[in-house]
């Protein structure tokens, strides 16, 4: 890696780093973290003339702990990681599907791949298996995720243009938003209804540590899978005879990335909803700060998509409170616009 890729490696861990530490200090209720410190070196040193400590939860399943460390440890700390997680999933899965589709314009929300997942969510939901087993809506999401990405390869073929990859996207997106429209219309009560709009809007408002741990093994496994597969990528760039040539399995790598954002992004979505945008808005940002190669883009990405989701949730908590904007509706407002600006940008391919 030279310097140049890597140096960037190292400021957006440095922002993002900074930016996990406001997350943390952001929201309605302020804290005295010197207080949180203390109260966690030592449960029952509780300062009882901290900023919130006139009402300590006696209900609480954190025995000995102040209310300051009970917001810092089941809200604010468990919201800030997902916000991290999810982020660098979204980016690294964005710029995954643009290195393997080899198309520009291909990303989790765009090519139906976060409403797969989203769908998946909600069919759990809708039937009730989410209350038979906390892996279900984990497990749904993931397999809504992979379905989507097959049914993209089976509807474009292999040597697809641009074109057909956005229409097999498209039709894709809109088969799942049909289907969870349908969920939505067919809900059996107000209950599942809200729900499954959880799903459609996005957010990682009310999330816990166990929502994290439940997620975060698929992630993990998820994010291993796609940067193991950087070199593949550098090689498809150039073609896939060329790629051959270099040893590379085409139909075994695609599933090994296929499989990789399946599980990524369909465990995200199932704690988040679905967050569009990112990861199509933060690898073409990124692409020509690392030259070009998708596989020094797949960290970069990683890193980029977490420090734009940790700024979105700054923004709702801080610009709307009271009446909290949904996460996946600011990410919309602003991968919108750019998505309209790369449509104008490659018009003349598209024709």
């Amino acid at each position: 890696m030279t310097s140049r890729p890597l140096l960037l490696i190292v400021l957006l861990a440095t922002f993002t780093a900074a930016i996990f530490i406001v997350e943390l200090t952001t929201g309605p209720s302020s804290i005295d973290f010197s207080n949180v410190f203390m109260n966690l070196i030592n449960p029952e040193d509780i300062d009882q003339n901290g900023p919130n400590s006139g009402a300590l939860n006696a209900g609480s399943t954190s025995v000995g702990l102040g209310l300051d460390s009970i917001i810092f440890l089941e809200i604010r700390l468990p919201r800030a990681l997902l916000a991290v997680s999810i982020g660098a999933t979204l980016g690294l899965a964005g710029a995954a599907l643009q290195g393997l589709l080899r198309n520009p314009l291909a990303g989790p929300g765009l090519m139906g791949v976060s409403n797969c997942a989203a769908l998946g969510a909600v069919i759990a939901l809708y039937f009730g298996w989410s209350g038979v087993s906390i892996y279900a809506v984990p497990i749904a999401g993931m397999t809504g995720a992979a379905l989507s990405v097959l049914m993209i390869f089976l509807l474009a073929g292999q040597n697809s243009s641009i074109m057909t990859l956005l229409l097999a996207g498209v039709a894709v997106n809109a088969v799942a938003s049909s289907l969870i429209s349908l969920a939505l219309n067919l809900a059996p009560n107000p209950y599942a209804m809200s729900e499954m709009v959880f799903w459609l809007l996005g957010s990682i408002a009310n999330r816990s540590m166990s929502d994290f741990y439940l997620a975060l093994p698929f992630m993990l496994v998820g994010w291993l899978l796609i940067l193991t597969s950087g070199r593949f990528l550098n090689a498809l760039s150039l073609g896939e005879d060329t790629a051959q040539s270099l040893g590379f399995h085409l139909g075994r790598e695609r599933g090994i990335i296929i499989s990789g954002v399946a599980l990524s992004v369909g465990a995200a979505v199932s704690v988040s909803g679905n967050v569009g945008f990112v990861g199509l808005l933060v690898p073409h940002l990124l692409r020509p700060l690392v030259g070009h190669e998708p596989g020094r883009l797949l960290l970069a990405s990683a890193l980029g998509g977490a420090l734009l989701v940790l700024l979105a949730d700054v923004a709702v908590q801080s610009f709307t409170p009271g009446h909290e904007l949904k996460l996946g509706v600011v990410t919309a407002l602003v991968g919108g616009p750019f998505f309209l600006y790369l449509i104008i940008k490659t018009r003349n391919s598209l024709i």
